[in-house]
């Protein structure tokens, strides 16, 4: 590869045992590609970048979470932001396996097993009654990083985790994504002059990947053309226009809807509903990469080092959960459903005296409920079996009426 082909000036570069790392999956996807005759979809791109064994993002070693670029991290999620995300998400958890009398949890990529330790201490200190926490991560770094978390936070309730190499076949409990729908492949498409391509990657006679388009077909695509032609029908289809479509994540709710047999399963991520997502002015989609806290929208630079992901479009994945019979539970804002859950009254526990502690703990969660930060963009759906009603954390301002 040439790794200055695709290398922003504003990024920082990697070491040389990062770079050589990326250059072996980069020698690995243009295998793929040659042994393909030449082009490759961009969502088995984006799935080889992320978690091909050993050298994907998330399958590899690289640091990804963190608060600063100098710690080798790429972004920050909730749990490492505060421990109030944890401490609040914790109540609608206890109240959803108190409903379904059940009394396990699983975790979807727990990234440093921040959430894992903060919900385990605030279920314990609630007396709240569970098993078991399972968490599934395919990342061999991340495992050892949550047990030192756990080890370190929790040590007389680390026992109670394990790690599944596989989803059971049925699971009774809650479920709990946090930041997961958006790591999930994507396919990309693009409307140009009129006509609908399928984007995908080839590699140039450098080396280097570029984005290569071919017209849609309507035999090989069938699974997206209904979405595009509704594309076509509500704005002006002469423009030019690229979004994607979520085949795997709505793939991946439909497994886990299909998996719960009892209890309840919440996903926290940014994103909208389909009318706002395919919005006529969104003309460039929402494709986005992030590399030492900084973001950018090129897939192709130091693959395997940086990640790579797009918004939620949650009315397909509402679509997907209610299909196998799973009952929407709600849908809201981040910051709706985290003062339903009682953050500010967590926040009120710390002494605003103590300003040390104070101060910190509330502008965490002045990022978490704000509109111009996380509150907004960010939202939660939740699923569930064998729940009557709703929870206190949907009571008010859900919007499931909006998917």
């Amino acid at each position: 590869m040439n790794p200055k082909a695709h290398e922003p000036d504003s990024l920082p570069a990697p070491g040389p045992t990062a770079l050589a790392q990326s250059e072996t999956l980069a020698v690995q996807i243009r295998a793929e590609i040659a042994a393909a005759g030449g082009w490759l979809p961009f969502d088995r791109y984006m799935e080889l970048a992320l978690y091909a064994p050993g050298l994907g993002y998330y399958s590899g070693g690289a640091v990804k979470f963190g608060r600063r670029a100098e710690d080798g991290s790429d972004f920050i999620t909730a749990p490492e932001l505060s421990p109030l995300f944890a401490a609040t998400l914790a109540r609608p958890v206890a109240q959803a396996l108190t409903a379904s009398g059940t009394r396990q949890l699983l975790e979807f990529g727990a990234g440093t097993g921040k959430l894992a330790a903060g919900l385990l201490r605030a279920l314990a200190s609630a007396d709240v009654p569970f098993d078991s926490y399972a968490i599934v991560d395919l990342s061999g770094e991340l495992r050892e990083r949550q047990r030192e978390t756990l080890e370190a936070e929790v040590p007389d309730l680390a026992d109670r985790v394990r790690w599944l190499d596989a989803l059971p076949a049925t699971f009774e409990g809650v479920v709990i994504g946090n930041e997961v729908l958006d790591a999930m492949p994507v396919r990309l498409f693009a409307r140009l002059g009129g006509v609908w391509h399928q984007r995908g990657v080839a590699v140039q006679d450098d080396g280097a990947f570029a984005f290569a388009d071919r017209p849609v077909d309507p035999a090989r695509d069938a699974s997206d053309t209904a979405l595009l032609s509704e594309l076509d029908d509500s704005d002006d289809n002469d423009s030019d226009y690229v979004t994607e479509t979520h085949v795997a994540a709505l793939g991946f709710t439909r497994t886990v809807c299909t998996m719960l047999a009892r209890g309840a399963a919440f996903f926290i991520d940014y994103g909208f509903p389909r009318h706002e997502y395919y919005h006529a002015q969104r003309t460039q989609g929402t494709l986005m990469c992030h590399y030492r806290h900084r973001a950018h929208d090129d897939p192709f630079v130091y693959p395997g080092l940086q990640d790579i992901t797009t918004h939620v479009e949650f009315t397909g994945i509402a679509e997907a959960g209610v299909e196998t019979g799973a009952d929407l539970l709600g849908y809201t804002s981040q910051a709706r459903f985290l003062l339903n859950a009682g953050i500010t009254e967590a926040l009120a526990t710390i002494d605003p005296a103590d300003t040390r502690h104070f101060l910190p703990a509330a502008n965490a969660v002045q990022k978490l409920l704000s509109e111009a930060e996380m509150g907004e963009l960010f939202k939660v759906i939740a699923f569930s079996r064998g729940i009557d009603g709703t929870l206190d954390a949907f009571a008010s301002g859900d919007r499931t009426h909006t998917l």
